[in-house]
């Protein structure tokens, strides 16, 4: 399986430069809020989604003072072979990913070659916010998993861009919202059923991982509502056109869907204290990682940025023993807490194989 052997950062928000090494098993990073741990975190998470797990443009991942950031991973890849992977970003916007010196026509071939998993407090926007934040994660698994369902999206996506550019020009042949419509078909369907297999998935392994968390305490589910449960996209798009004359865009569409989490038949957003969401939200990502592990053949690499926060220590308890128990199903981790003496006593109860570092102001040191 994929692990990554050593970082290269340089100019990434606060980290000015950095070379780090890593333990193919666990991963600490302590250190006071603000001081860089998250950015570490981020910058793994880049080499293997091209883009950052937080910020909406790669611009304000740009250290202060600085013009671009380049961040580099030496992967232990299967077989034992190792790879480079280097992501740059340059001043004027122009973003190059390379593997082992050789640069990909599209960055968009990078995605799934090393899959990963993150558990962090922005996770909170999955249960807060709108299902388009639900999209996102849902979009950020299967994209690791299924090319052709990334490809499937990226088309969609243009299209829809087109049929609204044709929505709202007085001056446009609406002739052509029918021949949009019939293009959009058949990517539409590919996203909506492997939408539906992944819930169907991910739903029974979150409430699983869930009762394992909480000891059984609440029930909690995922049900998966989009408009194509209702028929074909042709045929919801031509209904509601005049509809979407006036909206001035296409109001229906796989682009609405939605990922409802509930507990004990309420949605979670509104009566779960914020220990249980958060654990909700661990089991959620758990179960990613499961399915991932399943589909791709092997283990990601898996992030737990501030995991602790928010869990009392009867659950912190059940979830290492989860960790533990799993042993060599789950592969490299990076954990951040900071806690330097709650991580270590934690992690040392794990396992041998470790390493340990500390982060002051973007620097980070080996203990």
């Amino acid at each position: 399986m994929p692990f990554l052997k050593k970082i290269f950062i340089q100019d990434f928000r606060n980290i000015a430069f950095q070379e780090l090494e890593f333990s193919p098993n666990i991963n600490c990073i302590s250190g006071n809020n603000g001081e860089g741990k998250t950015n570490l975190m981020d910058a793994i998470w880049y080499l293997s989604m091209t883009k950052s797990a937080f910020a909406p443009a790669d611009r304000f991942n740009v250290r202060y003072g600085a013009e671009g950031f380049a961040i580099s991973g030496t992967y232990s890849m299967q077989n034992s072979l190792e790879s480079r992977f280097s992501l740059k970003f340059s001043p004027g916007g122009e973003k190059k990913m390379v593997r082992d010196d050789k640069a990909y026509q599209r960055i968009s071939e990078h995605i799934g070659l090393i899959p990963i998993v993150m558990v962090s407090p922005s996770d909170t926007s999955l249960v807060s916010e709108s299902g388009e934040e639900r999209r996102k994660f849902v979009n950020s698994v299967l994209s690791q998993m299924d090319r052709e369902y990334l490809a499937a999206c990226q088309q969609y996506n243009r299209l829809l861009q087109q049929r609204n550019s044709v929505l709202r020009s007085p001056d446009s042949d609406k002739s052509l919202l029918g021949v949009f419509d019939m293009r959009m078909e058949e990517p539409a369907r590919k996203i909506f059923q492997t939408r539906a297999e992944f819930a169907a998935k991910l739903s029974p392994a979150v409430a699983r991982y869930y009762a394992n968390l909480s000891g059984g305490a609440e029930a909690v589910s995922i049900t998966y509502r989009s408009d194509l449960q209702k028929g074909s996209l042709v045929d919801i798009l031509e209904a509601g056109r005049e509809k979407d004359f006036v909206l001035g865009y296409t109001g229906a569409g796989v682009q609405r869907d939605d990922f409802i989490f509930t507990m004990d038949g309420h949605p979670i957003r509104r009566g779960g204290s914020q220990g249980q969401q958060k654990s909700f939200l661990v089991s959620l990502k758990f179960a990613q990682y499961d399915i991932m592990k399943e589909s791709c053949g092997f283990a990601p690499i898996l992030l737990l940025d501030d995991v602790f926060d928010k869990l009392d220590m009867t659950r912190i308890s059940n979830l290492l023993s989860m960790v533990a128990s799993n042993g060599s199903d789950f592969g490299q981790i990076f954990i951040t807490d900071s806690n330097k003496v709650r991580i270590q006593g934690i992690v040392d109860g794990i396992t041998d194989d470790r390493t340990y570092f500390e982060t002051v102001a973007g620097s980070f040191t080996r203990i």
